[in-house]
């Protein structure tokens, strides 16, 4: 069997873009069971209310929903279980340093294959207020507005 080349997504946490600011991404590598492997590359996984946690200086991914593996026996996995992640020392240091100040938090952003290899996007991110969620979609709306308008003139002056 040929050995898989690039990126194929599993899951993406789109709801953390519009909850949090991301301020640094980083990817890492994930311990993960035989069947969990299997249960991914059936592109079943939900990152909703999943977080990171730096602890003994090594850094966990919890709540991230990876489902039993239908075809899974008496080994297969517990849904929920917290995950080791892969990353050098001088990430984990920093990562751990930044989300102890107020307001930042380590997030998934997205779960894929990467030359046959698991992987996890992670960020460190510091949560919106209500107000900023708006002016970010305000801001959205605005340019893609804009943007219309722009095509349209452009329409027009292609006619004329």
């Amino acid at each position: 069997m040929a050995k898989e080349k690039g990126r194929k997504l599993i899951a993406q946490n789109k709801k953390a873009r519009h909850d949090y600011t991301i301020i640094d991404t980083y990817e890492a590598g994930m311990v993960l069971t035989g069947t969990e492997v299997k249960s991914l590359r059936q592109g079943r996984a939900s990152l909703v209310d999943g977080f990171v946690q730096i602890d003994g200086g090594e850094a966990w991914l919890h709540n991230v929903h990876v489902p039993e593996y239908s075809q899974g026996t008496w080994t297969n996995h517990s849904a929920r279980r917290r995950r080791k992640l892969l990353l050098h020392a001088e990430e984990i240091a920093k990562l751990d340093s930044k989300s102890q100040e107020t307001g930042h938090t380590i997030i998934p952003l997205a779960l894929y294959f990467k030359d046959g290899r698991a992987k996890c996007e992670i960020a460190l991110a510091k949560g919106k207020r209500e107000y900023d969620k708006r002016q970010t979609l305000r801001e959205k709306q605005d340019t893609r507005e804009a943007h219309r308008a722009m095509s349209a003139a452009r329409r027009k002056q292609r006619a004329a």
